[in-house]
């Protein structure tokens, strides 16, 4: 029985809130496709609502599907996925412009190094992740500048639970020295083909209330060295900007 209520609902407004809805919580950018199959919509009255939804400003197109647009902290969505997401792509493709090099977001999670999301540059390949970066934070820029946000108790406690697996012959596989090393360089994290032979990797911290999170780029191997110092520079005030933002988000304040 239809209800006086429900005769005063908008079918076409409760759709595209659910959309929105759904990009907000996803983990990664969804596709158009994917969005439609999943709200149970033709795909034609999915692009007709994600073409409204991007001019007003609450999704943007991604080459790999939705993330949310600017508008977004005004809907004050319960999760924080799509949120995190959104602020991450931009940062991420602002740096691969920026210094032509595929940018990469690592965040630490129950208790574990994640990959939330990598931008490609065409003219520098990103690293085949030949092994996952649950099993090799140790050998990473990325994974090594979160172990350095740790305090001693938690990187004793992510040491103890990951063996320091010797992945190429520049690998740290010692703890000593590898704590040694993290304690040395707070501020930025560097892998010298301890990952992947032929690449360099650069990772600086990305802070803000309940995020654990570092920002990388990686380099062919052959790519001067008189850069570093530079590239580093630049990757701290793109982080820097993130992070400010994710603390905005966390305090539901609006921010651009």
């Amino acid at each position: 029985m239809t209800t006086r209520r429900d005769q005063t609902l908008i079918a076409s407004v409760q759709r595209a809130v659910q959309l929105v809805d759904m990009v907000a919580n996803a983990p990664r950018p969804l596709p158009a496709k994917a969005l439609a199959q999943a709200a149970g919509l033709s795909l034609g009255t999915t692009y007709n609502l994600i073409r409204t939804l991007m001019h007003e400003g609450y999704l943007r197109s991604e080459p790999d599907g939705l993330v949310l647009g600017s508008r977004f902290p005004s809907l004050r969505v319960e999760g924080e996925e799509g949120v995190f997401l959104a602020r991450v792509r931009s940062t991420l493709r602002r740096v691969t412009d920026e210094l032509g090099a595929t940018a990469y977001l690592s965040r630490f999670s129950d208790g574990e190094v994640h990959i939330v999301d990598i931008v490609d540059a065409a003219p520098s390949p990103r690293v085949e992740l030949w092994v996952g970066i649950d099993n090799s934070a140790h050998a990473t820029a990325l994974g090594k500048q979160i172990l350095t946000e740790l305090d001693s108790e938690g990187r004793l406690d992510y040491l103890s639970r990951h063996p320091l697996a010797q992945l190429t012959q520049h690998t740290i596989s010692d703890r000593r020295t590898l704590l040694e090393q993290l304690d040395r360089f707070p501020d930025a994290a560097i892998d010298e083909q301890e990952y992947a032979i032929g690449f360099t990797c650069i990772a600086v911290p990305v802070r803000a209330p309940g995020v654990i999170a570092s920002l990388a780029v990686s380099l062919p191997s052959d790519r001067k060295a008189v850069e570093t110092d530079a590239i580093v520079r630049r990757m701290q005030t793109a982080a820097g900007k993130l992070s400010l933002q994710l603390g905005a988000d966390r305090y539901g304040q609006f921010t651009i």
